[in-house]
């Protein structure tokens, strides 16, 4: 099936559309599964080697600075490249990344800045791959499926947080630390071969000036499509103080466990492993459900369910760590209600020709928001107390959650996309 006959099928609500885009969202998914294992295994090579924290913190700062810096350029070239290219040379990368360090763990060379590289290497090519998939998705899935296509997505990501660090122990246990790596060079063959067989379509182009110029032009064009949609612009704002907020609370979950409820590791890990339980089940929910006809409402009232469930997390006494389990569980459940929905609402309405661009710049300022809420949550809640930090957290997402619910530019933001010319357009050979 060639572009414009796929295009004619969604239009028409084919279920052939799946034949397409099942194949392709499975490779990716596969591919998920290695990157996880790796990262759990990388970041326990490194705890156990150094036992610092101050090497775990640059690792985790390493693995964020090219969606905050490089996000937004990225995105430009997402919006000019084929995405389908962009795919497949970003999953290469992160093959040819793990395949050497797999040379250097067989061959004994390894050291810590080598990981650096990688994770700094593996972050760069999510910046690529991220957006080009989200933005491709909107064009092989009928705009009736996005927010059951994006809670499937959240249903992965839960399943992961649960068998990541579990399978990448096991491995640990079964292979050398050159073999895990050598997992992952084949789960990302694996992602990058529906790719070779099925085309993805490209939205329709607008002419562009050559010269570096024009890429600072693009960068402004996605910032005025931004700031122009007063509707998003709020929802990036409230993306913003959320992220703020909750970041730093599961950073925190560590020294609620020991501290609070006296706990241990392995309390931990339940804890963790909870959370993950809620996110699998949601993502599942919205996968079957849909969620609301105005998908905004769903995000909304995930927000405040979510929030409901910080504030009582924040008040539960010591001694009752199986109450603290249940509050987690409904944190898990609310989350694919926010992200999916949402995810949904921007691949209906946001441009075809615009989505790299506005996907990365909105998670450049989301993740902009993560340290600036870690370096405020450590202080404040070493002078207060650790429970402080869940009740304003989840006194914050209620308050926005509910507050949105009356603000027309936000409930109408699916119709304002489409007035303010975000309409998708046309696929194109």
């Amino acid at each position: 099936m060639d572009r414009n006959q796929l295009q004619l099928e969604q239009k028409k609500g084919s279920t052939s559309w799946g034949i397409n885009f099942f194949p392709v969202w499975a490779g990716q998914a596969v591919s998920l599964v290695g990157s996880r294992v790796v990262q759990f295994a990388l970041i326990w090579y490194l705890t156990q080697q150094t036992g610092s924290a101050t090497v775990l913190a640059l690792a985790t700062l390493v693995g964020i600075v090219p969606e905050i810096i490089l996000g937004p350029i990225a995105g430009i070239f997402v919006d000019r490249w084929d995405r389908q290219i962009v795919l497949i040379a970003a999953d290469g990368l992160v093959a040819l990344a793990a395949w050497w360090l797999a040379y250097l763990f067989w061959s004994g060379s390894v050291q810590v800045g080598h990981i650096y590289i990688i994770l700094f290497v593996r972050a760069l090519a999510g910046s690529f791959h991220w957006p080009a998939m989200q933005a491709s998705t909107s064009l092989m899935v009928p705009e009736t499926h996005l927010a059951r296509i994006n809670g499937l997505n959240q249903a992965v990501n839960g399943g992961l947080t649960i068998l990541g660090p579990l399978l990448g122990a096991l491995l640990l246990g079964l292979m050398p630390l050159y073999g895990i790596m050598m997992v992952d060079v084949g789960t990302a063959i694996l992602a990058i071969l529906p790719l070779i067989f099925i085309r993805i379509p490209l939205p329709a182009r607008t002419e562009r000036s050559p010269g570096q110029e024009s890429v600072w032009r693009d960068l402004r064009q996605g910032l005025e499509y931004i700031l122009n949609w007063r509707g998003l612009t709020i929802i990036i704002g409230m993306a913003m103080v959320t992220r703020l907020l909750l970041m730093p609370a599961f950073s925190l979950l560590p020294l609620l466990v020991s501290e609070h409820f006296g706990g241990t590791a392995a309390q931990l890990g339940f804890l963790e492993s909870v959370l993950g339980v809620g996110m699998l089940l949601g993502g599942l929910i919205l996968s079957l459900w849909g969620g609301f006809r105005r998908r905004i409402y769903t995000t909304l009232g995930g927000i405040v369910f979510l929030g409901f469930g910080l504030v009582v997390l924040g008040f539960v006494p010591g001694d009752l760590f199986a109450l603290a389990l249940i509050c987690t569980f409904f944190i898990g459940l609310a989350v694919p209600f926010i992200d999916g929905p949402l995810m949904a609402i921007l691949q209906a309405t946001v441009a075809p020709e615009f989505q790299g661009r506005v996907f990365t710049l909105m998670g450049s300022l989301i993740s902009l928001a993560t340290p600036i809420g870690l370096i405020l949550a450590g202080p404040l809640s070493d002078i207060v107390n650790i429970q402080f930090w869940y009740v304003l957290a989840g006194l914050a997402y209620v308050l926005i959650g509910a507050t949105l619910f009356f603000v027309p530019d936000v409930i109408r933001m699916e119709d304002r996309g489409k007035e303010s010319g975000a309409e998708p357009g046309p696929v194109v050979q």
